[in-house]
């Protein structure tokens, strides 16, 4: 009975040692776990769940320094709590893991602490995948919280996600047009918040004569991305371009480009290393998305970002409060030797 309450999704991206550790504290919560009940070996649990004996032991480990599990040599591992309170059980989905992706993700766990179980899965921006996730574990959670990034299939996201009960909904990063009902959001404004990080950089822009965003055709990035680019250089009369990638050809002395994707911006860079151009004063360079990194490469990237951080902090407090309001994140533009 209790293996086959003790199962590993091979779909999502929590570690096997957290599924296993969720398994065990949903099974104290429903009853099939009590106080002093003793648990499988570590080599049972290995060998029945076909996982090694170190994931196993990390799961113990993890469980004893919460006070929920204790062993006695002989004896074994067993329940140590007597309490059985439920805890929150998040169904958390993002579109990809990049590095500002993980920023949340960390975030969002530690705001979180030991008061929730989170099931993590990863859809890489497919919907077909994302609809075959949802379809087939949408039952069971306190709250579901979605990235809803697609290249294709948007549309019919919008009808899936409207399947999901609203009070337990929360869409991060990104809002969508046509969910019904009053749910929990953190979001950015893509198309005000390029606006006004290029605004912040007016006086170093104005030494250049054309700012060239580089966009990829075939993106998840919202679209209101180039709006707010053509918004900022219709307003202020700067010559522009807006291309799908970087070509070698297009680096010209007097322009700023502005990346979206990492690939472009290292593209960019090697090729502005390979010319006699100085970054910074020929030509400037804005990323997308403030990394480490980009702290230190050339000197330093400027960047146009959201306080990503902030967003997984604000996700967590606004499931563990149980509130459903709209939370709109910073964007901020840090100005560096690129630019």
């Amino acid at each position: 009975m209790l293996f086959s309450h003790l199962q590993i999704d091979p779909y999502a991206a929590t570690p096997k040692y957290s599924q296993l550790a969720n398994a065990i504290l949903s099974g104290i919560e429903e009853g099939e776990l009590r106080y002093n009940d003793l648990l499988p070996s570590i080599n049972e649990l290995s060998a029945e769940l076909d996982i090694s004996r170190d994931t196993v032991e990390r799961c113990y480990k993890y469980l004893k320094q919460q006070k929920i599990i204790d062993s006695v040599p002989g004896k074994g591992y067993y329940i140590k709590s007597k309490e059985n309170k439920k805890r929150l059980k998040i169904f958390l989905l993002f579109n990809k893991l990049s590095t500002h992706k993980k920023i949340i993700y960390d975030s969002f766990i530690e705001t979180l602490g030991s008061e929730a179980i989170v099931d993590f899965y990863i859809y890489n921006n497919d919907y077909k995948l994302f609809e075959k996730i949802i379809t087939e574990r949408k039952e069971g959670y306190t709250h579901y919280v979605i990235i809803p990034h697609f290249i294709e299939g948007s549309n019919y996201a919008h009808n899936l996600i409207n399947t999901l009960p609203k009070e337990k909904l929360l869409l991060l990063d990104k809002k969508l047009s046509f969910i019904v009902g009053n749910y929990a959001s953190v979001y950015q404004r893509f198309e005000d918040d390029i606006y006004e990080a290029l605004e912040q950089a007016l006086e170093r822009l104005g030494k250049y004569k054309m700012l060239r965003l580089i966009f990829p055709k075939e993106s998840y990035y919202p679209k209101e991305i180039v709006s707010g680019f053509l918004r900022f250089c219709h307003q202020y009369t700067f010559n522009y371009t807006v291309s799908d990638k970087f070509n070698e050809k297009d680096l010209e002395k007097g322009s700023v480009y502005i990346t979206v994707l990492e690939d472009d911006l290292v593209s960019l860079i090697e090729k502005i290393k390979d010319s006699k151009l100085k970054i910074g004063k020929d030509v400037g360079v804005i990323s997308y998305n403030e990394t480490p990194l980009k702290r230190i490469i050339m000197n330093g990237i400027t960047t146009i970002s959201t306080d990503f951080k902030q967003m997984g902090i604000e996700t967590a407090k606004m499931i563990i409060n149980n509130e459903i309001k709209s939370v709109e994140i910073p964007f901020n533009i840090f100005l560096r030797d690129s630019l």
